[in-house]
């Protein structure tokens, strides 16, 4: 990295390691911890995951941890209007990667259902989402490379609804240009509704993006709405 230590992004609380292995293993034990203490203390826990190839490393060390996974609910934060078993399914990718071994016991609750586009599965999406108890108890983001997280996609028809404080809908149908499938995504409000908010992202590119993302426009970099409405506890996960 080009950049020194005081020119870094990330506050004292987040999470710096020195590869995305030892970054998953750190992540792993912290989001097990709030999990245990959820059950704990309520009895259950919610637990709401990004699909695409960052959190996999995470998902293989977290789905081997002993936890009271039947008490357990497991959401995705965004999903592409595929069929659960298509290749590009984020809920196949949950299943197949952490829903296995102990973590085989924990419930699902998908964004996707029967309905042929997004916009007319979104009443059913919002049902799903409602019966969920509130506020969840961990929310792991992702972000891609132009700055999306969850499916909030950059320049997209209804980005702005969906990032709209107490837009009243816990989902938004999404369709942007930039990739192939329609998609499914919970609104910032939903995201936010956190008791532990956390950002999982790795290599130099995202970390610059993580970083002009605070002064940024979030309709430029969608990510920039989490940070700019979660400043104060949003903890970042990152490694090179």
């Amino acid at each position: 990295m080009n950049q020194s230590a005081n020119d870094s992004p990330f506050k004292a609380n987040d999470v710096v390691a020195q590869d995305a292995s030892v970054l998953a293993h750190e992540l792993s034990q912290i989001v097990v911890n709030n999990l245990k203490e959820a059950v704990d203390t309520r009895g259950v826990a919610t637990l709401v995951v990004s699909g695409g190839s960052t959190p996999l490393p995470f998902f293989k060390e977290l789905a081997s941890v002993d936890l009271d996974w039947e008490n357990i609910t497991i959401m995705l934060a965004d999903e592409r209007w595929v069929a659960p078993d298509h290749t590009d399914s984020n809920e196949r990718f949950v299943k197949e990667q952490l829903m296995i071994g102990n973590a085989s016991k924990a419930t699902f609750v998908g964004l996707k259902n029967s309905a042929e586009t997004p916009e007319q599965g979104w009443s059913e999406s919002e049902s799903a989402m409602a019966a969920i108890q509130y506020p969840f108890d961990v929310v792991i983001l992702g972000m891609g490379g132009d700055g999306h997280t969850a499916s909030l996609f950059p320049a997209t028809e209804g980005l702005q609804q969906a990032i709209a404080k107490d837009c009243g809908q816990l989902t938004w149908p999404m369709n942007p240009s930039t990739v192939e499938q329609p998609r499914m995504s919970l609104t910032l409000d939903c995201l936010l509704d956190t008791r532990h908010l956390y950002l999982h992202i790795t290599g130099d590119s995202k970390r610059l993006i993580f970083q002009q993302a605070a002064s940024t426009d979030p309709d430029v970099y969608p990510i920039a709405a989490v940070i700019k409405s979660a400043a104060d506890r949003l903890r970042v996960f990152w490694a090179p």
